[in-house]
């Protein structure tokens, strides 16, 4: 199935949209990797949803990728006597580790790390930034806040610190578990949440070894402060608008999210917005007019996913909201300033090989209004490369792993195959017209532009350049 759009769409799954049959739906109308949220999925249901996923994409034939999305550390509040509280603006409020209920002066704050790590200065926000904090003395026991913004404070509300480097990774136990039921499912990618700073990416790959892509969720402000050592460290990286709006300035998230995704592509990582992309759609058949702004921008900026929550999950209209997101996409990237604003984000390659070849593929194909870009790819490499210069030009990426077709699934561009390696040129030829035929890039007499690596079947060893006809047969001519 051949997409009419560059930009992947990343669906998660829910109880609008658990059942195989609506799986489906939503791949035939754009959906291009499912996400699977671990703060709302038992492993006995991921290994459900795994299961049906790998059905849909037997039926399709066609790789599809899967993010598993872990929790991360929740941070909240304990209760109160009567459920709730008003604070008042101008009060002392005092979060401590006293167990007993809470009251409008005090309340427990279950997380001795959060404690020992805050300083007066320090603001907490509670219930999604609704109600702010500002502390003004504090021990490893409690810390005693003045109110700045009050209202209705009720049981177990989260709690953020933006100005708090906690001294926890990213991975709770709860996390742990997750991720090894992930990896035993054989989910293609892992998304960790809350992260902070570069080493709390260490844990997570010494237990995954390859096994999946790390995709590293932006949205702290220390996350933000050292974006680039994060990107550097990372597989992909996501733009979690949601959590960075609360913790952040909501003035400041746009011009984040475009440094974001400008510095993950220069890095050739691939980066997903995401987080109230089509909002409106939870309970309405249309989305607002800037929510389709909001989309279209993440578009025009290069992003290689876009990515819908509770609109596919928990929506009355999921198959509407992909296929909205899908038409959205389509759209911009007929628009002539898109690839005025590809053209001018590209980045200079790397002085390696590999990066030298792809850049001239691009080039070459564009000049020669050549029909495909087929790199042939086994680690994933050649096909991230291949999407870092943004061509005008359709890229197929075919992989003798299925994993790495699957894990390319989130990448811009990328018309991933499963094909096995070819033998010799004449045989690479071949395919490589084959499925520029067969999947609908080329026409017999029009020409494709091949990158391989000789020998053939050795990751990271992209080293040439083919010019080929596409023949009467769909294989390749002189």
């Amino acid at each position: 199935m051949k997409r009419d759009r560059r930009v992947k769409i990343l669906a998660t799954l829910g109880p609008s949209s658990s059942d195989q049959t609506t799986i489906e739906k939503l791949f035939k109308v754009g959906a291009d990797v499912f996400r699977i949220n671990m703060s709302h999925t038992d492993h006995a249901l991921l290994k459900t949803l795994v299961k049906r996923i790998r059905a849909v994409e037997a039926n399709v034939e066609r790789p599809i990728g899967i993010l598993a999305d872990l929790q991360g550390p929740k941070l909240r509040v304990g209760t109160f006597e009567n459920k709730s509280v008003v604070l008042k603006e101008g009060a002392s409020f005092t979060l401590d580790d006293d167990t007993t209920p809470g009251t409008e002066e005090r309340v427990r704050l279950p997380h001795p790390e959060i404690l020992s790590a805050l300083e007066p200065g320090h603001r907490l926000l509670l219930d999604d930034g609704k109600i702010k904090l500002v502390v003004t003395e504090c021990d490893k026991a409690r810390a005693v806040t003045r109110v700045e913004i009050g209202g209705k404070l009720s049981d177990r509300k989260g709690v953020s610190v933006p100005d708090t480097t906690i001294p926890v990774g990213a991975l709770t136990e709860k996390d742990r578990k997750d991720l090894d039921a992930a990896l035993d499912a054989e989910v293609d990618w892992i998304a960790l949440s809350f992260i902070q700073r570069p080493e709390d990416l260490a844990e997570a790959r010494k237990v995954t070894r390859g096994r999946a892509g790390i995709l590293a969720k932006i949205e702290k402000p220390q996350a933000v402060e050292r974006i680039d050592e994060i990107i550097e460290l990372s597989d992909a990286l996501m733009v979690a608008r949601g959590d960075l709006g609360v913790e952040m300035p909501l003035e400041k998230v746009p011009g984040i999210q475009k440094h974001i995704t400008r510095a993950s592509r220069r890095a050739g990582k691939p980066v997903v917005i995401a987080t109230q992309m089509l909002e409106s759609m939870i309970t309405s058949p249309v989305p607002t007019r800037a929510e389709v702004s909001d989309v279209a921008t993440a578009v025009f900026e290069g992003a290689d996913a876009i990515m819908l929550s509770a609109e596919s999950a928990a929506s009355d209209f999921p198959i509407e909201a992909v296929s909205t997101m899908n038409r959205i996409a389509e759209e911009v990237e007929c628009d002539p300033n898109y690839a005025n604003i590809m053209h001018s984000q590209r980045t200079e390659p790397e002085a390696t090989g590999a990066d030298a070849i792809s850049a001239a593929a691009r080039q070459i194909a564009e000049t020669l209004k050549l029909a495909a870009i087929v790199c042939y790819t086994s680690s994933g490499a050649t096909g991230l490369r291949a999407a870092r210069e943004r061509p005008t030009t359709p890229i197929i990426a075919p992989s003798p792993v299925v994993a790495t077709a699957r894990r390319l699934a989130l990448v811009w561009g990328t018309h991933c195959v499963v094909s096995e390696d070819a033998k010799d040129e004449d045989e690479m030829v071949d395919k490589a017209s084959r499925l520029a035929f067969q999947d609908g890039f080329a026409r017999p007499g029009q020409r494709i532009i091949i990158t391989a690596g000789v020998p053939f079947g050795t990751p990271g060893a992209t080293n040439m350049l083919r010019i080929a006809f596409v023949g009467s047969d769909g294989l390749g001519g002189i």
